[in-house]
């Protein structure tokens, strides 16, 4: 069991912990599980910018639980029976990376052998646009977080899935043609709001 305490407003503290087991586990109709993750994304402000290119967004990745030298991904896992796709991805981005954010409208879905299990399982991706970043969060201890370009991303996540997640993220967000960075910022919250 994973416990972080963080710090929710004046004087208000809460436990968080990181779910573990599989007795909640989500499965296709043809026997896959079902798991959940995010790109969690913030905007680099940069007034000179005209429009959003890859250059003015970081992403958020994470270690395996077995370190930086097997490669970064972003943070996903098991969608549970008592939870939302939605709020699986919210989930998973405070556990894994200790971010919050809002989650927005799907990017995909995507089927993939398990390289650990040599199953088949059935991903989907959400972008989060990170409105806070927790100094102390569930999995700190078995994982690193850090902040890298698109360029970084592409070039280090170990799964092939997750990197068309972040393209599909790229795409959506440079095909706001005519829109700086701050409007994108808006229509992002917007967006937001639109969740499925």
């Amino acid at each position: 069991m994973v416990v972080a305490i963080v710090e929710t407003g004046e004087k208000e503290m809460v436990t968080l912990v990181s779910r573990t087991g599989r007795h909640l586990q989500r499965y296709s109709s043809i026997g896959r599980r079902l798991v959940v993750g995010c790109i969690p994304y913030r905007f680099i402000e940069d007034e000179t910018s005209k429009n959003c290119s890859d250059r003015d967004i970081e992403v958020l990745v994470i270690s395996s639980q077995k370190g930086y030298g097997h490669g970064v991904l972003f943070p996903k896992g098991g969608w549970e029976t008592d939870e939302s796709m939605v709020d699986a991805a919210s989930r998973e981005a405070l556990e894994e990376a200790g971010v919050r954010g809002d989650v927005q409208e799907r990017l995909g879905k995507w089927s993939f052998k398990s390289k650990r299990y040599g199953t088949y399982y059935d991903g989907f991706m959400f972008p989060l646009l990170v409105k806070e970043q927790l100094d102390l969060w569930p999995e700190e201890h078995v994982r690193h977080r850090r902040w890298v370009t698109v360029a970084e991303a592409r070039e280090s996540c170990q799964q092939w899935w997750m990197k068309e997640a972040l393209e599909t993220l790229v795409n959506r967000l440079s095909n706001s043609v005519g829109h700086t960075i701050k409007d994108l910022t808006v229509i992002e919250k917007k967006m937001g709001h639109q969740l499925h």
